[in-house]
């Protein structure tokens, strides 16, 4: 990285005129590499005052967000992870409420506004339930960037419509926003800024000696000026964004040399090269032996000839990085590191077998319940990379890996997506198409980014590859790069191929190969479902489709009764 997320953080908090201070807050800076993945996270919340428990309340809700965001997934997006970890706190609240006789007297249990920011990148992500306020400095004003949850019955009676412990399900505020250095975000509660004028707010932050003076001084103002609540303030400035992607996820190893050519029986940073499993433009596989350990592994190196393409260099250390956060049997292992490397290179099991790819050669016509297995395991692999909100972008048969107990292992993750990594990227790399044309779903092609649906579209074609021996749209897929030509691509059913198939194993295809990502199954398991039992909705929706033997008896009988018709009117003349 040439640069990294740097903030300055003020914060003021005191129980003004009430006996008790029922508002909390927390910051949490991070060192690397959780300042990267995660970024910087900044808590408020706010107990109802009618409860004599809701400051248990406002202390949880913000101590858990700021602790358990930092252990969820560092693949997560900040909004998925942020989301969770208030929906967790928010099921606590009402769980305590529901045990004791607050369950039937809302107003009196651990009930608490809440309001989060997540810097994370060059991007704000904000999370807000009741009616504490994150604004943002606009010029000599302040811009509210919350919408209240209060609903006002009179100009003096209102009560929150929205707060952490009411239900066990709660409703969050999300919205992201684009950050520059010198960005100043500031969370408040209402005994702040139902007594403070706004372009005093940005007057004292701009003249006060650091932030924590000024916000002092805005809380001893909206004190003086009669505020009969709480007051707690934070104040957040950006002092630099980071000038590099925080997906760098292994910034310290990718500085490492590229490895010489390997050979036979050379022994190489603790290994013992036994042969080479592969070569290509892009990297080289060698299958070796741990000389400590006896481990059978497989070393992939990256090319010579790309070892200073910076791009190249991130995706490669990302599938190691992505390896080590899944747990499936049908993805490939990473190996334990145990020892300090000295060249760029990644451990991974050794999977005896061969490729789908191979396997396909070797079964140029496969019976559908090989298809099936085959299917299955490969959507439960890319399940796990989808619960930890990854995509693998580069399915296809030269991906998977078929062992001797015909185990399917999906390899290669370096197209990986990963939400939470990508969040922190540039969007040109993020709108980058790595995968192979011919089983890559239509929507990368199009600039719109992939999901779970690309997946299982690659997943689809590569069934239809298997049963058929060809691809779903033929040649033409490889060149639609519009709209108005993805539209003129036709799927030839896959029974066209005279394989033996039922309607609704081709419904299934047909449905998982959409063009429109929106018609397709939503996750791989779905889709795997569908070929081993009927779905009324993946079924074509034409009965010369489903099922044409019927279509044209129906057909001939139409025609035998209108000549009927006719003879009968001829007899009558």
């Amino acid at each position: 990285m040439t640069g990294k997320l740097r903030v300055s953080i003020g914060q003021f908090s005191d129980r003004g005129h009430k006996e008790t201070n029922q508002d909390f807050y927390g910051a949490l800076v991070p060192e690397e590499p959780d300042l990267g993945l995660k970024g910087v996270a900044v808590a408020i919340a706010d107990g109802i005052s009618s409860s004599d428990v809701s400051e248990v309340a406002a202390e949880s809700a913000v101590k858990s967000f700021l602790l358990d965001y930092y252990c969820t997934s560092p693949a997560w997006s900040a909004k998925t992870a942020a989301q969770r970890v208030i929906a967790a706190a928010n099921s606590w609240l009402h769980a305590q409420n529901q045990r004791s006789f607050r369950a039937y007297e809302k107003d009196r249990g651990y009930v608490t506004t809440f309001d989060a920011l997540v810097l994370k990148g060059a991007q704000a992500h904000l999370f807000h339930i009741g009616d504490s306020r994150i604004y943002r400095v606009s010029g000599a004003s302040l811009e509210q960037l919350t919408n209240d949850h209060r609903v006002v019955i009179s100009s003096k009676e209102s009560y929150l419509g929205r707060a952490l412990g009411v239900n066990a399900q709660v409703e969050i505020d999300y919205r992201a926003e684009n950050v520059v250095a010198g960005d100043v975000f500031i969370l408040a509660t209402d005994g702040v800024y139902d007594f403070v004028e706004p372009a005093s707010v940005v007057k004292t932050i701009r003249e006060a000696a650091d932030l924590d003076s000024a916000a002092r001084k805005i809380g001893e103002e909206a004190l003086s000026r009669g505020s009969d609540d709480n007051l707690t303030i934070q104040i957040v400035r950006v002092e630099e964004t980071p000038r590099a992607a925080a997906s760098d996820v292994a910034q310290g190893v990718a500085n490492l040399p590229s490895p010489p050519m390997l050979e036979a029986r050379q022994e190489f940073d603790g290994y013992r090269i036994l042969r080479r499993l592969h070569s290509s433009a892009r990297s080289h596989i060698y299958l070796a032996q741990d000389i400590d350990s006896g481990a059978i592994v497989a070393l992939k190196a990256p090319s010579v000839d790309l070892r200073d393409n910076a791009a190249y260099i991130r995706r490669f250390m990302l599938e190691e990085w992505v390896a080590r956060r899944l747990t499936s049997a049908y993805v490939l292992k990473a190996s334990p590191v145990e020892r300090p490397r000295n060249f760029l290179y990644v451990a991974f099991e050794y999977v005896e077998g061969q490729t789908l790819a191979q396997w396909m050669i070797d079964n140029p016509k496969p019976q559908l319940s090989q298809v099936r297995d085959i299917v299955d395991q490969v959507a439960r692999g890319l399940t796990a990379f989808h619960r930890k909100e990854m995509v693998h972008q580069d399915l296809r048969p030269a991906n998977v890996m078929i062992d001797r107990a015909g185990v399917a292992k999906i390899i290669d993750f370096g197209s990986t997506r990963v939400a939470g990594v990508a969040e922190t990227a540039n969007a040109e790399a993020n709108a980058e198409v790595l995968g192979t044309v011919q089983y890559t779903a239509p929507e990368y092609f199009l600039g719109e980014g992939g999901s779970a649906r690309s997946d299982v579209y690659s997943l689809a074609a590569m069934a239809y590859h298997m049963l058929t021996g060809r691809l779903p749209y033929g040649a033409q897929a490889a060149h639609a790069r519009t709209r108005a030509q993805m539209k003129r691509l036709a799927y030839t059913p896959a029974r066209d191929s005279g394989r033996d198939m039922p309607a609704w194993v081709d419904g299934a295809l047909r449905k998982a190969l959409a063009i429109d990502p929106a018609q397709r199954f939503a996750e791989p398991m779905e889709f795997a479902n569908a070929l081993r039992n009927p779905v009324i909705d993946g079924e074509p929706s034409r009965l010369i489709e489903r099922d044409p033997l019927k279509f044209w008896k129906m057909v001939s009988a139409l025609l035998a009764a209108a000549v009927v018709g006719l003879l009968f009117v001829v007899a009558r003349r």
